[in-house]
C-alpha cells in the first residue's frame, strides 16, 4: 500500500504552508542581519544533503515503529506517518531558523501560535468526522508516546546536526580565507 494518499500528501503540504504564513512575522536572531546575506547555493544544496537524511532516519524509524509495535494496516500507517510528518516538519523549523540552539532564539508568537495550531489539526483530524474523507484512522494513545518521543529525539538530533555542520563550514571557510590570503600556504 503507499504509505500516505495523494490527499493526504496534499492535505500535509497544505496544513505545513499554513503553518509557515507565520514565517515573514518572525524575529531573526541579530548577528543573522548584521550584514547583508549573499545566496549561496552550494551552502544550500550541502544543507539539504546533510538535514535531509537526518529526516529519513525518523521517516524509517516511524515506519518500522508502525508496522511491527503497532501492527499497523494501511489506513494506521498512513494516519501515523501524516502525524509524524507534519509535526517533524512544522517543528524543524524552529531548529533550522537559527545557527543558535534553537531553545536560545526566541521566534515571534505568531510562528509559534500558527506551528502548534496546524499540528493541532493534523491530530485531531483522525478524531473528527471530517477525518474520515482522507483516510484516516484513530492511532492508539501509544502512538503519541512514540510521537512525542520520536518529536523531541529527532530535534535534538537536528540542533547538534546543525551545530557540527556550522562549525565545519565555518572551519572550511576560514581555511579558503587563509589559502586566499596567503598564498605561501599553498606550499605546505
Amino acid at each position: 500500500f503507499l504509505p500516505m494518499l495523494p490527499i493526504q500528501i496534499l492535505l500535509n503540504n497544505l496544513l505545513y504552508d499554513v503553518s509557515e504564513i507565520a514565517i515573514p512575522f518572525d524575529r531573526v536572531d541579530e548577528e543573522a542581519i548584521a550584514g547583508p546575506v549573499k545566496w549561496n547555493v552550494k551552502f544550500i544544496e550541502r544543507f539539504m544533503l546533510v538535514f535531509g537524511p537526518v529526516s529519513s532516519v525518523f521517516d524509517f524509524l516511524t515506519f518500522y515503529v508502525l508496522l511491527y509495535l503497532f501492527g499497523a494496516g494501511e489506513a494506521l500507517f498512513q494516519t501515523g506517518w501524516f502525524i509524524e510528518s507534519i509535526t517533524t516538519q512544522v517543528l524543524v523549523v524552529f531548529a533550522i531558523r537559527t545557527r543558535r540552539p534553537f531553545f536560545r532564539s526566541r521566534p515571534h508568537l505568531f510562528l509559534i501560535v500558527m506551528a502548534l495550531g496546524v499540528i493541532a489539526v493534523a491530530i485531531a483530524l483522525p478524531f473528527l468526522p471530517v477525518g474520515q474523507p482522507f483516510g484516516f484512522e484513530a492511532p492508539p494513545p501509544l502512538f503519541f508516546v512514540f510521537l512525542i518521543g520520536a518529536t523531541l529525539a529527532y530535534l535534538a538530533i537536528v540542533d547538534v546536526t546543525k551545530r557540527i555542520f556550522y562549525r565545519l563550514i565555518a572551519a572550511r571557510s576560514t581555511r579558503f580565507k587563509t589559502m586566499i590570503h596567503t598564498p605561501s600556504s599553498f606550499l605546505r
